[in-house]
C-alpha cells in the first residue's frame, strides 16, 4: 500500500503533508482526513499546482491529496501544522506575517522550518460587469468624494496583501484610508457572489483568483499592480496608467513544523528544486501567470526575515497597527 501525503488547505494556509519513505514509514497511516475547506482560492490554487507537478513528473513515490480545512484566518491549519513532525508542510504567504503583526495571531513565521519560496504574482480590483464604475481612476476619484458609497470586498482577513496593495493604491491617490469600508468573507469565491449580488461594490484579489470570473464574462478588471501590462491580458491597465504609482507583487512559499529534521528538509529541498526546474512547472506559472520566485530553505529563511521587517513598517507607515 502507498503511503499518502496529505495537503490541508485553510483560507489563507494550505497543508502540504509529505513523507519521506524511511523516516516517516511509521508517521502516515493508510488515511489521514482533514475536514474540507475553502476551494478554488490561491492556496489552494498553489498546492493542486505542486501535487499536479510532483505527480506527474514522478519527483516522489508518495500518493499526494490535496483536502481542504478552512477556519480563522490560517489559524487552524497553522495550529495543526505546529503539532506534526515533519510529514506536515503549508503553503504560505504574506499573511502569516501579518496576522502576528495586526495581534491577530500568535503564531509567527518564525514558528516553522522555511522549506522554499515558489512563485509571486499580481493583485487586481474588479467590479462587476454592470458597473458604473468603469476605472481604477475613476473609482479613486469617488472614494475622495464619498469613500463610504462603495463597499469593498475582500477575503479573507483583513491585512492580506489584496487590502493592503487596495490600501496603498487609494492612498497615494489621496484617499484616507481609514476611510474605506472593507468587507471581509471567507473565500474569492465569496467576494466574486457577494459583488454579482450587489452586496459589494467593488473586490480587490489576486489575478488568478478574478481570471476565471473575468474568463466567463461577470466581472471586469479595472487594473492591475504589475509594473506593465500583461501580454496575455493587454486589454488591462496597470496603477501607472490610472495615475497611482504603484507595484505590488503577492508571493506564496511552502513551510512545515519547526522539528523538521535536516533530512526531510534536505529532502524537500532537493525535490521543490527538482520541481521548479520542470517544464511542466513553467506551464503552471503560465497558466496561472504567475512569476517563477524560487528561494530554498536558507534563502526563504532570510526572506521571511526582510518581508516581517518590510510589513512591520508598512503597517505602521498606514495606521494598521
Amino acid at each position: 500500500m502507498r503511503k499518502k501525503i496529505i495537503i490541508v488547505l485553510t483560507l489563507f494556509i494550505t497543508l502540504l503533508t509529505g513523507c519521506s519513505p524511511k523516516e516517516n514509514e511509521e508517521v502516515i497511516a493508510d488515511e489521514v482526513t482533514i475536514v474540507a475547506g475553502s476551494i478554488g482560492g490561491g492556496w489552494d490554487l498553489t498546492a493542486r499546482a505542486v501535487t499536479d507537478v510532483l505527480t506527474r513528473e514522478n519527483l516522489i513515490d508518495e500518493e499526494i491529496r490535496v483536502l481542504n480545512k478552512v477556519g480563522a484566518g490560517g489559524e487552524l491549519g497553522w495550529k495543526y501544522t505546529k503539532e506534526q513532525n515533519g510529514h506536515v508542510l503549508a503553503v504560505n504567504s504574506s499573511l502569516l506575517i501579518t496576522n502576528q503583526l495586526l495581534g491577530q495571531s500568535k503564531i509567527t513565521y518564525k514558528d516553522f522550518t522555511p522549506i522554499a519560496t515558489l512563485a509571486k504574482e499580481w493583485e487586481v480590483v474588479i467590479v462587476s460587469k454592470d458597473s458604473n464604475v468603469d476605472s481604477a481612476e475613476s473609482l479613486m476619484e469617488n472614494l475622495k468624494e464619498a469613500p463610504h458609497d462603495y463597499k469593498i470586498g475582500v477575503s479573507p482577513r483583513l491585512g492580506n496583501d489584496d487590502q493592503l496593495s487596495f490600501v496603498l493604491a487609494s492612498k497615494q491617490a489621496g484617499v484616507q484610508p481609514e476611510d474605506l469600508d472593507f468587507f471581509i468573507y471567507e473565500n474569492s469565491l465569496q467576494v466574486v457572489d457577494a459583488l454579482l449580488k450587489k452586496q459589494i461594490d467593488v473586490a480587490t484579489m489576486t489575478l488568478a483568483e478574478a481570471k476565471k470570473y473575468y474568463d466567463l464574462n461577470q466581472i471586469e478588471v479595472l487594473v492591475i499592480s504589475s509594473d506593465e501590462r500583461l501580454t496575455e491580458l493587454p486589454e488591462i491597465p496597470t496603477w501607472s496608467e490610472e495615475g497611482v504609482d504603484l507595484v505590488f507583487e503577492h508571493w506564496r512559499g511552502i513551510m512545515g513544523p519547526t522539528n523538521m529534521t535536516k533530512d526531510e528538509i534536505h529532502f524537500w529541498d532537493r525535490t521543490i528544486e527538482k520541481m521548479v526546474q520542470t517544464e511542466e512547472w513553467q506551464q503552471t506559472l503560465e497558466k496561472y501567470m504567475w512569476k517563477g520566485f524560487y528561494k530554498n530553505s536558507s534563502e526563504t529563511s532570510k526572506f521571511l526575515e526582510e518581508q516581517g521587517k518590510m510589513y512591520e513598517d508598512l503597517l505602521n507607515v498606514n495606521g494598521e497597527k
